[in-house]
């Protein structure tokens, strides 16, 4: 039987699933390691020349395209080991993958392992015949009856109280719960104008941590490993969500914004959707429901050696604080799990000082004894 993996991520919970720190762990290396991942990993073969951080998002991608998890081809405690027999099919899998994309679609990742797995763990060869009758999709609105990215922009300013109001807020402190598989934990936010923010969530057995100082991401976890950087894309995510300053900022944030036609509903209600993108970065798709222009959905992508993880964030249950309309409800979704956040307390404008987002320091290794 499989389990369900709960990928914790997004400025709210630690994002390293369980595979990661175990081969951490076996090769001696942290996540922020930029050398080649044979330099940081004990038997890589088909990676060979990747940067070690993009390691375990690629491990992570393999895990949501097959719906398993780590053990299905590593041993447990030895992930260099080549004992399992879909470890070797895996690599020449990966190996297929790249022939096929280089032969067809100038190396970029068109075709991926989910393209066949769909969440499996084996390809599905037949259709599958639907216990319901088919539904005819909904036609998108006509892109000419769009409005432009700007205007819906403004509307979100507008609808969360007006760009004075929200340049008003300085600090942020929310407290609430986290529910993940069942499970109901306490979890506190702090954020600090203009990019700075502690995620923490209390375990049982410890603090789960997911910080961005302003300019680099860290995460700490229970246990004796010391606070460790953030990947790259990791590190992206959380800085959007850091931004105190969102609707005000969402449109220096991208080099082109466009609305696209969608027949998406959210909760029901129509939606307008605006796709953000930079140069060389996977693009943001941001969804503003089309009576109140509020935020309601954000999109965005991690690229992998293999492809792109994708994560949504709903926001929900907007309410007026100090002057300004914010979501006490999100909603994180990735392809192996979900979770939820209420917040039940917020304050604004609370003193703050800046070294709660600093990444604490690793405690000084003990001599060696003679």
């Amino acid at each position: 039987m499989k389990r369900t993996i709960v990928h914790l991520s997004l400025s709210v919970i630690v994002l390293l699933a369980a595979c990661s720190v175990l081969v951490q762990r076996v090769s001696g290396q942290s996540s922020e390691d930029t050398k080649p991942a044979e330099q940081a990993f004990k038997n890589i073969q088909v990676f060979k020349g990747t940067p070690a951080n993009q390691i375990i998002p690629a491990m992570q991608f393999i895990s949501n395209s097959l719906g398993v998890e780590c053990e299905f081809c590593h041993v447990q405690g030895a992930f260099d080991k080549d004992d399992k027999k879909p470890k070797l099919t895996a690599r020449k899998m990966i190996e297929m993958q790249r022939a096929i994309n280089h032969e067809n679609f100038n190396d970029h990742n068109v075709v991926t392992c989910f393209s066949c797995h769909r969440a499996a763990e084996s390809p599905v060869g037949v259709p599958i015949i639907s216990a319901e009758e088919a539904k005819r999709p909904e036609a998108p609105q006509q892109e000419a009856s769009l409005p432009t990215a700007d205007q819906i922009l403004d509307k979100y300013v507008q609808a969360v109280g007006g760009a004075d109001a929200v340049q008003k807020v300085t600090s942020r402190e929310e407290k609430g719960t986290i529910n993940m598989g069942g499970r109901q934990l306490p979890v506190e936010v702090l954020a600090k104008a203009p990019n700075k923010r502690i995620t923490t969530v209390h375990m049982q057995n410890g603090d789960n941590i997911t910080a961005y100082d302003g300019h680099t991401g860290w995460m700490g976890s229970p246990g004796p490993r010391p606070p460790r950087q953030m990947s790259a894309s990791d590190e992206e995510a959380v800085s959007f969500d850091a931004t105190l300053h969102l609707p005000v900022e969402l449109k220096k944030m991208f080099t082109q914004l466009q609305v696209r036609p969608t027949s998406d509903k959210i909760d029901g209600k129509e939606v307008y959707q605006v796709i953000g993108s930079n140069q060389g970065k996977p693009p943001v798709r941001l969804f503003f429901d089309k009576d109140s222009g509020l935020l309601v959905r954000t999109i965005r992508y991690a690229d992998t050696p293999l492809g792109r993880n994708p994560t949504e964030v709903d926001y929900a249950n907007y309410q007026d604080k100090g002057g300004v309309k914010i979501p006490l409800q999100w909603t994180i979704a990735r392809p192996m799990g979900r979770f939820t956040i209420n917040v039940t307390d917020v304050q604004q404008n609370v003193p703050i000082d800046d070294s709660k987002f600093e990444k604490p320091a690793a405690p000084a290794e003990k001599p060696a004894q003679k």
